[in-house]
C-alpha cells in the first residue's frame, strides 16, 4: 500500500525547555502536526512513540505522555539509540503500509536537559567487556573517524570546519533550531578542542524538544492534502557491536550497504536525489555519509562544503534545516530529519531547496553501527 506523510510538527528546541513538562512537549508537537494536516486527534488511529528514557530520568515516559498528551490510542514504544526517531517513523509507516490502519502518528519526545551529562549514558552503547571502561562516548568514536579519514585522504581541519559553517548558516533560517549563530571557518578552528581533532563548533548540542509526523494511506492522503510526501523506500542495517571488528573508521561500510539497498528498492540512483537530511552530529560524519551513500567519491566528500556543493544553492543541498549539528533532541533527532525531508518535497520547508522532488532522510545510532534510511518524493 502506498503511504504518504500528511503532517509534520516540531517544537522549538533549547538546552532546557523549563517552560514545558514532558507531556506538554509531546502535546505541542502533536498539535503542530495535526494543524499542519488539518486533522484532529480523534482522526489518528494509532501511535508509534519514541524516547530514550535514560536521558530524561523517567521510566517509561510514554505512560505519562499517553494520558496527559492525549495519546490514548493503540501505542508502540520504540527505543533504538540515536536511530530512535527514524525507527519510530518507520514503525508508524509500516502500520499503515500493512493495511492495519489508515492514519498513524509517530511522536518522539526528549528532555536531555534532565541529564547531568549525556556522555555516560552514551557510554552504555559501547561494548561492556573490552571498551566501556575506557569511557568512550559518541564524541570519541567521531574523533576516531576524523583521525582515520584525515590520515587516509588528507583532509584538513579547515575542510571539516566548512561543514560547520554551512550548517550554522542554514540553522539561522530555521525558527525551531537550537543553535543559531553565524560562524566563520576561523571561528570554528579557534573554538576549544573537545576531542581532537574535533572542536566545540564541530560538535552537536543536546536539546530538549519533540516532533511528530502523521502517515496516511494513499486514499486518505489524497483527501487530506494535494502535496503529500510519498514514502518511496526505507531500510535499516546493523553492524558489529564491538568497535574493534570494524575494518576502518575512514569509511562507513554498513551505511554504504544500506544505501545500495535503499536505492535498489526505490529504483533510483543517488544523482536523482535533490536534498538530504543526514544525521551528522559531528562535522566529519557528514563527509563520511556523503561518500558512503554515493553522493561523493571516496576521499572527495571533504571538498563538498568548501566548494559550496552542499549549501542550499549548491548541486547537492545537505541539511538545509541546520541539521544535528545545530539541534539534537537525541531520541527525536531522527524524526526531525524525516519531517524536514518531507517538508522539502512538500515545498514547505523554512529553508526550501528550489525544485526539490526527492529527499533522503538518515539516522545512525549506537557506536556507529545502526543506520535507518528513507526516501520521500513529491511524485506518486
Amino acid at each position: 500500500m502506498r503511504v504518504a506523510v500528511v503532517g509534520f510538527g516540531q517544537t522549538p528546541f533549547r538546552t532546557k525547555r523549563k517552560d514545558k513538562t514532558h507531556p506538554e512537549l509531546a502535546f505541542e508537537a502533536i498539535n503542530a502536526a495535526l494543524d499542519h494536516a488539518g486533522l484532529e486527534m480523534k482522526d489518528v488511529e494509532a501511535v508509534a512513540y519514541g524516547c530514550m528514557d535514560p536521558f530524561d530520568g523517567i521510566y517509561c515516559p510514554e505512560r505519562w505522555d499517553a494520558t496527559a498528551a492525549g495519546l490514548e490510542k493503540p501505542i508502540m514504544k520504540i527505543s533504538t539509540g540515536g536511530t530512535t526517531g527514524m525507527t519510530t517513523a518507520l514503525a508508524a509507516y509500516e502500520h499503515v503500509a500493512s493495511g492495519l490502519f489508515d492514519l498513524v502518528m509517530a511522536v518522539c519526545v526528549q528532555r536531555v536537559g534532565e541529564c547531568v551529562d549525556a556522555q555516560p549514558v552514551l557510554n552504555t552503547a559501547v561494548d561492556p567487556i573490552y571498551e566501556r571502561h575506557s569511557g568512550l562516548g559518541a564524541i570519541h568514536v567521531a574523533s576516531f573517524q576524523a583521525t582515520a579519514y584525515m590520515a587516509k585522504y588528507g583532509a584538513t581541519e579547515e575542510d571539516l570546519a566548512w561543514v560547520s559553517v554551512k550548517d550554522h548558516k542554514n540553522a539561522l533560517k530555521n525558527p525551531y533550531a537550537h543553535i543559531k549563530m553565524d560562524v566563520s571557518v576561523e571561528g570554528v578552528l579557534k573554538s576549544r578542542v573537545v576531542c581532537s581533532p574535533l572542536k566545540l563548533l564541530e560538535c552537536c548540542p543536546r536539546s530538549d524538544g519533540a516532533a511528530a509526523v502523521i502517515f496516511a494511506s494513499e486514499d486518505v492522503a489524497r483527501k487530506i492534502r494535494d502535496n503529500p510526501a510519498w514514502v518511496v523506500a526505507e531500510t535499516t542495517i546493523s553492524d558489529s557491536y564491538y568497535l574493534g571488528d570494524r575494518p576502518s573508521f575512514a569509511e562507513w561500510d554498513s551505511l554504504a550497504i544500506a544505501g545500495r539497498r535503499l536505492f535498489k528498492a526505490a529504483g533510483i540512483e543517488p544523482d536523482e536525489i535533490d536534498v538530504a537530511e543526514l544525521y551528522s552530529p559531528f562535522t566529519i560524519q557528514e563527509i563520511l555519509e556523503l561518500e558512503a551513500l554515493g553522493f561523493a567519491k571516496k576521499g572527495e566528500g571533504k571538498n563538498f562544503a568548501r566548494e559550496g556543493v552542499t549549501f542550499v544553492d549548491g548541486d547537492f543541498p545537505t541539511n538545509p534545516s541546520g541539521g544535528v549539528l545545530c539541534t539534537n533532541p537525541i531520541g527525536a533527532t531522527g524524526l526531525v530529519r524525516f519531517g524536514e525531508a518531507a517538508l522539502q518535497v512538500m515545498n514547505e520547508a523554512k529553508n526550501q531547496v528550489d525544485g526539490a522532488e526527492v529527499a533522503l532522510a538518515h539516522a545512525w545510532g549506537g557506536t556507529l553501527q545502526f543506520h535507518t534510511l528513507a526516501l520521500l518524493s513529491s511524485r506518486r
